[in-house]
């Protein structure tokens, strides 16, 4: 859980941190600008924790070459989404690719750290050291510390103890990094056959005062540590002291008690010795210290020669494990049934996948107390959380199945519609004579021309104007107008005025009706030229329209045995997973029966050395 939440925190230091310390340095608050909104809505379920759609949409944004300004963004949060799915071969190819790249020297670093983690994770030893020296001095320094400390973890799983001491022994300080460093350079010095100079750093971690839990668990560590290697070096007087400073209620009680008790042997002290094993004894027998101080108290009291309680004590542990092999065995039945899995998926929604999902519960159950060791090894763990991604994926393409043939019917209701209007429409542009429109634009262009040509003021009167011209030429033709007389010639001069000043205001708005003539069929002639480019887009519309149908009606068909035969896969990756975790959980109760096996051996050899002994002395113990 812990290394996988990680892994997003260090994906959002590469993606963000770069950007956000630019803009403090030069005091800018201005949030980062998204600016593919196919990008935003991505971030928007990365951010919801909701990473499956996160990844759908981002692939199919690439594929539609929709993120053209998050390139290099969009590729380091798919390679982080495929990590938190553990496809680091995929992140990896992804990251590498990017720093093959012109990227930012910041950028470049935080991703050579991410790579050397990965490669750690998986085992990949030689390329996570490898990584590590692509880093430069731009790293900042809680990366450099966890990059130092990767490295010496590394040198120590390669056997290369001489190397993780002299880096280990330059670390200086009291920092938490600092008491981590001083502990694995004493687990490096042990190692290399170095106990004495082990002893005064483990010693030195065994008295630390802790302000936090972890702190408080590796100083456990280092107690239990620098105690069992006194002990293997035969010094159990100075064991006994940093075993007794183990928390009696820490994951390491079980194993300081029980050092405790072989230092209390080992001086043959084993009135002493029996005081730690008797409270081993009623703790969960599935734990090897458990187990073996039942042994152990039986061979402090055949040594305090109490032969008949040790004999008692040696059926007592034959009887346990006898009936603690007997519940192996019945939960390795009930593992390989893949029962088991499946209640993992019943007892809660797969509402959430990846580093995200943790087990809130175990089945209820006899063998829910042996999951508890399970659950403790990070690769059961990662296996089953792959078991539970790949169950939401067989859910999720069921419900892409079901939604297939929605997609049919909406397809079939659109042709249906499409089918009806089609007729209606056919006829309404039947009716629309757009070529005779054009016609008549270009007649009223060239009528227009010639009116101005030959300035033709009259031509562009009103209906008014053009009536009340009518009404004056039509008084000037009157008979007795052309009389000879004072009164005729008044009512001529007056006539005359009228058409003259009707002329005039004729003349004088010639020039701004023409304008706004010309105007109007220049729009006029825009608006048919929009009408011919719609009716072409229709007739095309009309074309393509029923080709678009039958692609989209090809590509739903073919959607249904697309998506079975990816259920199909999932079906065969759930069956190999099913399979894998029940060879790691058989293996580990396997492994368990076999030293409740061979404990078993030990006990009935002891208890018959007992029966021997005691029919020598003539006391056989009943």
């Amino acid at each position: 859980m812990r290394q996988r939440c990680c892994q997003i925190v260090a994906l959002g230091l590469i993606l963000f941190a770069p950007v956000a310390s630019v803009s403090a340095a030069e005091g800018d608050a201005e949030p980062i600008v998204v600016r593919d909104p196919q990008y935003g809505e991505v971030l928007f379920y990365f951010y919801q924790e909701d990473y499956f759609p996160a990844i759908v949409r981002l692939l199919a944004a690439q594929q539609q070459q929709q993120l053209t300004e998050h390139i290099d963004q969009s590729e380091l949060l798919l390679g982080g989404l495929y990590l938190s799915y553990g496809h680091h071969l995929e992140a990896a190819d992804i990251f590498e690719r990017l720093l093959a790249a012109n990227v930012r020297p910041e950028i470049r670093d935080r991703t050579w750290f991410f790579l050397a983690k990965i490669w750690k994770q998986r085992g990949y030893l030689d390329r996570s050291e490898f990584a590590l020296g692509q880093l430069s001095e731009r790293l900042p320094d809680n990366l450099r510390y966890e990059a130092d400390m990767l490295h010496a973890q590394i040198l120590i799983d390669s056997g290369r103890y001489g190397e993780a001491v002299a880096q280990l022994a330059r670390w200086k300080g009291k920092t938490e990094w600092a008491s981590y460093a001083r502990f694995n350079l004493g687990v490096a010095l042990v190692r290399n056959g170095n106990i004495d100079s082990a002893a005064g750093i483990l010693e030195e971690l065994g008295n630390i005062d802790p302000f936090n839990e972890e702190l408080t668990s590796l100083r456990d560590k280092a107690n239990l540590a620098l105690g069992y290697s006194l002990l293997q070096d035969g010094k159990p007087a100075q064991a006994k002291a940093p075993l007794q400073r183990v928390r009696l209620e820490g994951p390491f009680s079980n194993k300081a008690l029980l050092g405790v008790g072989w230092a209390d042997a080992e001086m043959q002290n084993y009135q002493r010795a029996l005081v730690p094993w008797m409270e081993l004894r009623g703790r969960d027998l599935l734990d090897s210290a458990v187990q073996e101080s039942m042994l152990a108290i039986p061979y402090a009291l055949a040594k305090l020669e109490s032969i008949s309680q040790a004999a008692d004590h040696y059926l007592n542990a034959i009887e346990a494990f006898y009936e603690e092999t007997n519940r192996i065995d019945r939960t390795i039945v009930f593992i390989e049934s893949g029962d088991m899995f499946e209640r993992f998926l019943s007892d809660g929604p797969l509402d959430s996948m990846g580093w995200y999902w943790r087990v809130e519960e175990l089945p209820e159950g006899p063998e829910s107390r042996y999951l508890y060791h399970l659950l403790a090894t990070h690769e059961f763990q990662e296996g089953l959380k792959n078991y539970r991604d790949l169950s939401y994926l067989h859910g999720n393409l069921d419900t892409w199945q079901q939604s297939v043939d929605v997609y049919g019917n909406m397809l079939d209701t659109r042709l249906l519609a499409y089918e009806e209007r089609l007729p209606r429409v056919v006829e309404t542009l039947n009716r629309a004579d757009i070529d005779g429109m054009v016609d008549r634009k270009l007649e009223y262009d060239s009528l227009l021309n010639n009116i101005e040509k030959s300035n033709d003021w009259l031509a562009l009167a009103t209906e008014e104007e053009f009536e009340m011209w009518g009404e004056i030429t039509g008084l000037e033709g009157t008979p007795a107008l052309a009389a000879n007389i004072p009164e005729a010639a008044e009512v001529r001069d007056k006539i005359g005025l009228l058409k003259g000043v009707l002329q005039w205001r004729i003349e004088r708005d010639f020039s701004n009706r023409l304008w706004q003539i010309r105007r109007n069929l220049r729009q006029t002639g825009e608006a048919l030229v929009e009408t011919q480019r719609a009716r072409r887009q229709i007739d095309e519309t009309m074309r393509n329209e029923p080709l678009r149908f039958e692609e989209f009606t090809q590509r739903v068909d073919g959607l249904a045995p697309h998506i079975e035969g990816m259920k199909m896969r999932v079906d065969d990756a759930l069956a190999e997973q099913r399979a894998f975790l029940t060879s790691i959980a058989v293996g580990e109760l396997q492994a368990q029966k076999r030293r409740l096996d061979t404990y078993t051996i030990q006990a009935r050899f002891a208890l018959a050395a007992i029966y021997d002994l005691a029919a020598t002395v003539g006391d056989v113990p009943r």
